[in-house]
């Protein structure tokens, strides 16, 4: 029997032993052994340490940024191959495009989060602080990557997608990772894993692979490393609670399988769009990845006059659904991820129906087409009906409706009386990753979110507005934080830079603006500037040194200037009208437009008699006006280069979609601009940004 191999300490090692025998979920053939017998998890994590996690925290973000592009560039051109080994876990085709390609989609979302980062190792985290009278103290947070290793301990319903979500985020914050994926498919991410280190482009050691059991991998773990899982929370519990853990305070993400709610709306009724929604959503959620998704609609609550209605509604459509070899064009649900997994479904429903009643499926029968139905993992859509949701089941805290989950094709519907009703059954799941309400209604979906929201990771408000470009209840986005409170496991992943930083230690930082401007490659405000030798506009992206800094010469505003400025811009607001009664007002007389004094300044810093470096103007941030300019005041600016980012090159893959300027080689420069007047007080701050042409 052929056996999975482990990639580890720069090599592809196979353990010692049989192994754990891997079957094919649709034929039930055996596919392959996976062990980690022999492996030495303290040089594992060891070389992850000392190789990988230096060769990452050498690159900026930005570089981190380009490699998993590339990666997930080349990952695409691998398809095909990843394709036909994902049939084998029971998916259809459907079910694989969102482990797969919604993985490698991850990779392009964390890849884009670059220019989030600056680039270089070190990153600010939000505002800084003067700390002094006299300008000369200040402090600022910074973020660097840990120097540790992330450990990933998977789950077994999605291979792929489980696996590039959580490395996309360590890679980019600068940390080496161990993956373990879920056993019963790591077939799947080996081949996976196995491209992603014959295409070179992962520094050596920032990727480790076991396929089998993680031995004693946490006893090996310090301070300095995160662990994340993937799983049930019972499993969580057990991992969270290893000694080694506490002991070194190890952070530990745990995204565990929970029971998700999806609520019909009061206002919804036989005809409306949401109805049909509602029903199209639940038996999606039921039979995608045969219910293998730990965003699963687990509890369905609807208005209780509506009740039979519903029920009948959702069986009628997953009568309609295909069940077999996912192959097969006319197969829509394929099998479980195995006979184990099948027979843990079966026990499951039987505690569930010690609270509830079987109203669509079988747990002996299933009709299937081109497969055995007795050699493959495949299981009826199973619909369970419970009148009484607020009764407690013996022996258990509540109704076993909120405490037991079957991860598979299984839901429970529910009656409710009113939204107060729908949003305290929700919460007595204990915490869930994700939760939906489909209305027509904002003030009842407003009503709900805000009851609901402290139980739930995620959200979704689902109508016949947003239901065609939806994502759906079970979707994570890279963009959007996945995990959820209690039973969830209380933690966090993607969020986009909320993501990043968990593999981020970050540091407060003291000291003089000038030190703090040279250790943060950013300009804080008060810092010393630099004599740039000629006008910063007449240099190129690269001559370019942070703090280069121009004194303008001075302007005094006019009233004639206010008033050109009115007639010109239309903006004739009282105060910048000369013959205003300014009693009772903020202001002493006529005020100069704030927006007029921006442009005055953009006049007095701007070189503008020739061609120079400086392609455009691409945009103000953090404009601010902080005090008043009336006529008579003489303006000048400070104006001094903050910061310095890249300009990836668009690729232009025919020749009808290139643009003028794809050519040019250019990055991004900040500078802040401090308008300044007679008394030597601001008026005016903003962050302003230019494209810079590169040196040839």
């Amino acid at each position: 029997m052929t056996k999975l191999e482990n990639y580890i300490t720069g090599d592809w090692i196979t353990g010692d032993g049989e192994g754990q025998l891997l079957y094919n979920a649709v034929t039930g053939d055996p596919l392959a052994a996976a062990t980690t017998r022999g492996l030495d998890f303290k040089s594992i994590t060891e070389y992850a340490r000392t190789v990988g996690n230096p060769a990452l925290r050498k690159m900026t973000f930005h570089a981190r940024g380009n490699m998993l592009k590339a990666l997930a560039i080349h990952l695409r051109n691998h398809l095909d191959k990843f394709y036909a080994i994902s049939y084998q876990t029971g998916a259809t085709k459907a079910d694989s495009w969102v482990d797969i390609e919604g993985g490698i989609g991850n990779l392009f979302a964390n890849a884009s989060l670059r220019r989030k980062f600056p680039d270089d190792i070190i990153c600010i985290d939000g505002e800084s602080h003067n700390l002094s009278r006299n300008n000369t103290f200040m402090g600022t947070h910074i973020l660097v990557p840990k120097e540790g290793v992330a450990i990933h301990i998977n789950a077994f319903n999605f291979p792929v997608w489980g696996m590039l979500e959580k490395i996309a985020v360590n890679l980019l914050a600068g940390m080496p990772c161990i993956v373990k994926p879920a056993t019963v498919t790591s077939y799947l991410t080996e081949a996976v894993v196995k491209e992603i280190i014959a295409s070179g482009i992962l520094p050596e050691g920032a990727l480790q692979l076991i396929c089998g059991s993680a031995g004693d991998l946490l006893d090996h773990v310090t301070s300095q490393d995160v662990v994340t899982f993937t799983g049930s929370a019972s499993t969580g519990l057990l991992l969270k609670s290893n000694p080694h853990l506490l002991r070194e305070s190890v952070p530990f993400n745990m995204e565990a399988d929970s029971l998700n709610c999806i609520v019909m709306g009061e206002d919804v009724v036989p005809g409306m769009p949401e109805w049909d929604i509602l029903v199209k959503e639940i038996r999606k959620e039921m039979t995608l990845k045969a219910g293998q998704r730990c965003t699963g609609i687990r509890r369905i609550f609807v208005p209780e006059n509506k009740l039979e209605e519903v029920w009948k509604a959702i069986s009628a459509s997953l009568s309609q659904i295909v069940i077999g070899n996912p192959l097969n064009e006319k197969v829509r649900m394929g099998s479980l991820a195995g006979q184990s997994q099948r027979e843990e479904v079966k026990a499951q429903v039987q505690k569930l129906l010690a609270a509830s009643q079987l109203i669509y499926g079988s747990l002996d029968s299933v009709e299937v087409i081109d497969a055995d139905a007795s050699k493959g993992a495949f299981l009826s859509p199973v619909l369970l009906l419970n009148a009484t949701p607020w009764a407690i089941t013996e022996g258990y805290s509540t109704n076993a409706s909120h405490e037991v989950e079957a991860f598979g094709p299984v839901s429970t519907i529910m009656p409710y009386k009113n939204v107060d009703e729908a949003i305290a059954l929700s919460k007595l799941g204990k915490g869930s990753l994700c939760s939906t309400i489909v209305t027509a209604d904002y003030k009842q979906a407003r009503e709900y979110v805000a009851g609901a929201a402290s139980h739930h990771g995620r959200i979704l408000v689902l109508n016949n507005e947003c239901a065609k470009e939806s994502t759906g209840h079970g979707s994570p986005l890279p963009l959007l934080v996945h995990g959820g409170p209690g039973r969830a496991g209380g933690g966090e992943e993607m969020g986009g830079i909320r993501g990043v930083k968990h593999y981020l230690q970050r540091t407060a930082l003291q000291g003089s603006p000038t030190t703090l401007t040279a250790i943060t490659n950013v300009y804080q405000p008060h810092a010393a500037g630099k004599d740039p030798g000629k006008h910063p506009f007449k240099k190129y992206f690269d001559e370019l040194q942070i703090g280069d800094q121009l004194i303008t010469e001075k302007r005094v505003i006019t009233s004639e200037d206010i008033d050109r400025f009115a007639d010109l811009s239309g903006d004739h607001f009282y105060a910048h009208i000369k013959t205003t009664d300014f009693t009772g007002t903020m202001f002493e007389q006529q005020v100069a437009h704030g927006y007029f004094i921006m442009s005055i300044a953009a006049g007095l810093f701007v070189d503008s008699y020739e061609k120079n470096p400086v392609l455009l103007n691409y945009g103000i941030d953090e404009l601010r006006f902080t005090k008043p300019v009336y006529p008579g005041a003489e303006i000048h600016i400070r104006f001094t280069c903050k910061e310095k980012l890249p300009n990836d090159k668009r690729i232009v893959e025919k020749p009808e979609d290139f643009k003028r300027g794809d050519d040019i080689e250019k990055g991004i420069v900040k500078w802040l601009v401090e308008m300044i007047d007679d008394t030597n007080e601001v008026t005016g701050v903003a962050t302003i940004l230019t494209m810079v042409e590169r040196k040839a």
